[in-house]
């Protein structure tokens, strides 16, 4: 009975299901090395003696191991003072964000609220039209919000995307009968969202969050129009910098200055980019596995219905 009741309930392969699915294994596997080889080759290359790296041979490995690229980049002083810039800036813009966001994308599922439709149609009008960067710049001026840091902080608060997946997941995850229920017991709507929506909604706020997070460490083309004070400076304005002199090292090698010293700068600009992209980069990507659970149960969340 034991074996029968267990061969009906299982689902029997076939042979060509069994060769399916190895052939998405490998397919799984190739891609999954073609992705990470990049990441590994800009690790490598970040610790690699510059020689091998400009013969193209593979970095499985370290080739010449030097620290120099690190060395040079954390030794500029303007690295900190971006680091803590761009800490600022991402933290204090991420809470802002993630809670303008949540909000907005609530309010817009809500059926009862007046006016829903025309709200929404304006925020895809701005998805598709924008008034340009000197209208911009102006109303930034007019606001006296020049070169402030609190400017930084509010640029990125509205994102109408992520302001339309909040408002998907709560259509049809937070059902009516729940805030009718809430209110015959007398619980106001600021209560009933802070009281109950957002316990609820952990996995769509880590999603929202996390976008928010990557979105403020990897901007800087706002902090280069309106910031003038370079101790404001987040930390990707400073790794431009360090880009550009490491291009003008390998600029003085062709122009053939002192041969020596130019290549030996040359050789120190390479190291330096492969150093720059992984400092910018680990941070965040040492955040994402914590968030990793909630952000593909957030994404997923609103994709089926019924």
């Amino acid at each position: 009975m034991t074996a029968i009741g267990h061969r009906k309930g299982s689902i029997h392969e076939t042979r060509a299901d069994r060769v399916f699915t190895a052939v998405v294994y490998v397919l799984v596997i190739l891609l999954l090395i073609i992705f990470l080889y990049p990441l590994w080759f800009v690790l490598m290359a970040s610790v690699s003696d510059p020689t091998y790296v400009n013969s193209g041979t593979p970095l499985m490995y370290p080739r010449g191991f030097t620290m120099m690229g690190y060395s040079r980049v954390f030794s500029d002083e303007r690295i900190w003072i971006g680091y803590v810039n761009t800490i600022l800036y991402s933290g204090a813009g991420m809470l802002v964000a993630t809670l303008v966001q949540v909000m907005a994308g609530y309010a817009l599922s809500r059926k009862d609220l007046p006016g829903r439709g025309i709200f929404m149609g304006l925020f895809v009008f701005t998805m598709y039209f924008g008034g340009g960067l000197i209208p911009f710049y102006l109303v930034v001026k007019s606001l006296n919000l020049i070169n402030s840091r609190i400017l930084m902080i509010i640029l990125g608060c509205s994102s109408v995307y992520n302001i339309i997946i909040v408002r998907s997941f709560f259509t049809t995850s937070m059902p009516m009968e729940l805030y009718e229920a809430a209110a015959i017991d007398g619980c106001t709507n600021q209560r009933y969202f802070f009281a109950v929506v957002l316990p609820l909604s952990k996995a769509i706020i880590a999603v929202i969050a996390l976008y928010a997070l990557v979105a403020q460490w990897n901007s800087y083309f706002n902090a280069m129009i309106f910031l003038t004070d370079r101790n404001k400076y987040p930390l990707q304005l400073f790794l431009r910098e360090i880009l550009l002199s490491a291009k003008s090292y390998e600029d003085m090698s062709m122009v053939g200055a002192d041969v020596e010293a130019a290549a030996q700068m040359e050789k120190m600009g390479e190291v330096i980019k492969y150093g720059v992209i992984v400092v910018s980069t680990l941070p965040v990507i040492m955040i994402y596995p914590f968030l990793q659970k909630y952000f593909v149960q957030g994404v997923m969340i609103g994709s089926l219905k019924g």
